[in-house]
């Protein structure tokens, strides 16, 4: 039941974000286009800040689902690129209403955790601190937030296929590399 009652907030924020700016919904908007009291959200989300924080992991994790190794990371960058696009103007209109902050934070949370999967897996075995992993994890981290922002501050004009495979031929070996070289230390 709580899940059903997120997901309907979820649908009324973005079904409201076709008609306005996200800093001109309010609480009221959304309970009221879905059928549910104040109470009821208060229940589930802090403010609308946190049910958009809430929506942005959802989703993320619905893109990632099983695309999180070595093999299966390139086709995860694809499906947040992808996620991305279905969610236009959801994703646009916080870019644009709230603050980049938020939507950073949120692309850091979901390539962190895709591109720690992809470092751990490759570690099996190997001796390397915790701190090693999270610092190559964070700069990989880092570049793709980095590329992707810039493509949705141009619009998502470009072919996010593209960008994904110049990604795959920059990183191709650099993370196997990057932990040899921990290694060494």
């Amino acid at each position: 039941m709580a899940n059903m009652t997120k997901k309907a907030l979820e649908n009324s924020l973005k079904k409201l974000l076709k008609e306005k700016p996200f800093d001109k919904i309010t609480i009221a908007d959304i309970t009221e286009d879905c059928g549910i009291s104040r109470m009821a959200f208060y229940y589930h989300f802090q403010d609308i800040y946190d049910l958009a924080e809430w929506v942005c992991i959802e989703d993320g994790k619905q893109a990632l689902k099983d695309k999180k190794t070595y093999d299966t990371w390139q086709e995860g960058m694809s499906q947040v690129f992808e996620a991305v696009i279905e969610n236009k103007p959801f994703i646009m209109n916080i870019y644009h209403s709230v603050s980049k902050e938020k939507i950073e934070n949120y692309l850091y949370k979901l390539s962190y955790q895709l591109i720690a999967d992809v470092v751990e897996e490759k570690c099996v075995g190997d001796n390397i601190p915790e701190e090693g992993k999270q610092f190559i994890a964070d700069f990989y981290k880092y570049g793709f937030v980095g590329i992707m922002l810039n493509w949705i501050d141009r619009g998502m004009k470009e072919d996010y296929q593209r960008i994904v495979e110049q990604l795959s031929k920059t990183l191709r070996g650099n993370i196997a590399n990057s932990i040899r070289n921990f290694e060494e230390q």
